[in-house]
């Protein structure tokens, strides 16, 4: 069996149906469906952090289907559990005759191929030891001998994460995957899951669709040889880099994000899986976004992680060689350029109204023919060439001392005043101020001939570099949307870089079509 060199359609088709297999009669329990499956393959274990009653022991019995001939365990934790009830009795005919320590094992957790262990903290010290060894290494030590297990998946849950301070931190490392479960939230879907009547525990998948152990070991062999590009590596790299920035911020050294090489290493090998389940033979940029349930270790760093992976992803994903910098440079130049040769200043002055202050404009009276030398500007600019008006004027400390039928001067600044039967015509005071305009040069035949030329060299070369986006994108483009085990709407992130090229281009000719039109309109 080798992987293609295409995406294996055939492979992700058979997976997408016996996920939704596994799913079906499941509310808005889809995504901790899909993702202990993906565990499973993997041969790793998800623990499942959530109140009483929302389906994690459900995940775990539906899980059991995927498998032919699937041997399933399952035990709530208390501190009285002690490890016969986990790992098997004791034999004692093996201790009678042979004086051998063995446990009997069948139908008991070492037996079994998905394993569900509710509250796990509960666990006594002599379980957790045990634990440990068959979650790292698949081995169980029953009496002398070592036992390679056939666990492909452990699922835990518990309302709670680890208490601190009682050695429980190896334990919860060795859980890669960690998702957390609450109510339905969706009022339809809660509706429906409660009138809901089929048994849902019943195992209704196909034969054809479930896995068997030879194929499981055939994929395992094949999820090895899945490629890990570049771009992933780096967005690892990254993010790795954001975390020691972070752990180093003093505000953050009681609650550091403790992340070791052994869960990188599970991590790419979960990346490879999700790549390989999807029927691709390399890991994209999607496949990453699976490390936010990876990296956390208490709830406050979740967002944390979810903004680092973003940022990496969005920043550095899939991208083109475009010398953005040099091409904005050289359209910035060529429009200073145009500038300098074609746009002549003028400079002129006019009068402008001056302000006393905020309010108000000061008339220019040569005679006091009236009281009163000052109008607010609010008033000056309800006034009409038309109809006189009654206004208020003011002396030098503001206050009100006349009011008088006013209209605005068929001069500019100026104003009519009607007064004892007499028109007199004041300019408000003004004050110069220079106007620059801007004449536009017809440049010399010889300039315009070697524009044409820089231009159409700047467009060529826009055009090729879009053309090149829209047929020589990363084939990982086409296929964002369809990731069995991340939410579709993420796509749009992976695409930003890309996308956010495309638009620098486009504003990029933009610019030099409004330049054309500036040094060629007078032709």
């Amino acid at each position: 069996m080798e992987l293609k060199e295409e995406v294996d359609v055939t492979l992700r088709t058979r997976v997408q149906k016996l996920l939704e297999g596994l799913s079906e009669g499941l509310y808005e329990r889809e995504k901790p469906m899909n993702l202990a499956f993906l565990t499973a393959v993997a041969g790793e274990s998800i623990f499942l952090l959530g109140p009483p009653g929302v389906g994690k022991s459900l995940i775990a019995r539906r899980l059991k289907f995927a498998f032919r001939d699937g041997i399933s365990f399952e035990y709530l934790m208390s501190k009285f559990s002690t490890p016969d009830e986990i790992f098997g009795p004791i034999s004692i005919k093996k201790l009678k005759e042979e004086d051998q320590y063995e446990r009997l094992t069948e139908r008991y957790l070492p037996g079994a191929n998905i394993v569900f262990l509710d509250e796990i903290w509960k666990a006594g010290p002599a379980i957790q030891n045990a634990l440990l060894t068959i979650l790292n290494e698949k081995i169980y030590r029953n009496g002398a001998e070592d036992i390679n297990v056939n666990i492909r998946g452990i699922i835990t849950a518990s309302n709670e994460l680890p208490p601190r301070n009682q050695s429980l931190e190896p334990i919860w490392d060795r859980f890669l995957l960690r998702l957390e479960i609450g109510n339905i939230k969706k009022r339809n879907q809660f509706v429906q899951m409660i009138v809901d009547t089929r048994d849902v525990y019943k195992d209704e998948i196909s034969e054809e669709l479930k896995l068997t152990n030879e194929e499981l070991d055939q994929w395992s062999l094949l999820i090895d040889q899945v490629e890990v590009p570049a771009e992933v590596l780096n967005t690892v790299q990254l993010i790795t880099a954001k975390i020691d920035e972070y752990n180093s911020h003093p505000n953050h050294a009681d609650n550091p994000i403790k992340i070791y090489d052994r869960r990188w290493k599970k991590i790419i090998r979960l990346l490879r899986t999700s790549a390989f389940l999807n029927g691709r033979k390399q890991v994209d940029l999607m496949d990453c976004f699976l490390m936010e349930h990876c990296l956390w270790n208490f709830p406050t760093h979740r967002e944390v992680i979810r903004e680092m992976l973003i940022d990496a992803i969005r920043k550095h994903g899939y991208t083109m060689v475009v010398n953005l910098q040099n091409l904005k440079k050289e359209v910035t130049d060529f429009e200073a350029d145009v500038k300098q040769e074609t746009q002549v200043p003028y400079i002129s002055t006019t009068d402008q109204l001056m302000p006393i202050n905020e309010n108000y404009y000061k008339i220019d009276k040569k005679v006091n023919q009236f009281k009163g030398n000052m109008m607010t500007i609010e008033q000056f600019r309800k006034l009409s060439l038309e109809e006189y008006q009654v206004t208020n004027y003011y002396d030098e400390a503001e206050n009100l001392i006349n009011r008088i039928k006013t209209k605005r001067g068929l001069s500019e600044n100026t104003i009519d005043v009607s007064y004892n039967d007499t028109i007199y015509t004041f300019p408000l005071v003004t004050q110069q101020k220079e106007i620059t305009e801007i004449i536009f040069k017809q440049p010399h035949q010889v300039i315009t001939k070697f524009w044409d030329e820089r231009l159409e060299r700047l467009n060529k070369y826009i055009t090729a570099q879009q053309v090149k986006i829209s047929q020589n994108a990363p084939t990982e483009m086409n296929h964002l949307t369809g990731n069995l085990f991340v939410d579709k709407d993420r796509a749009a992130i992976v695409k930003s870089n890309l996308e956010e090229v495309k638009a620098a281009l486009e504003n990029l000719s933009l610019r030099l079509e409004k330049l054309a039109f500036s040094y060629q309109k007078e032709k």
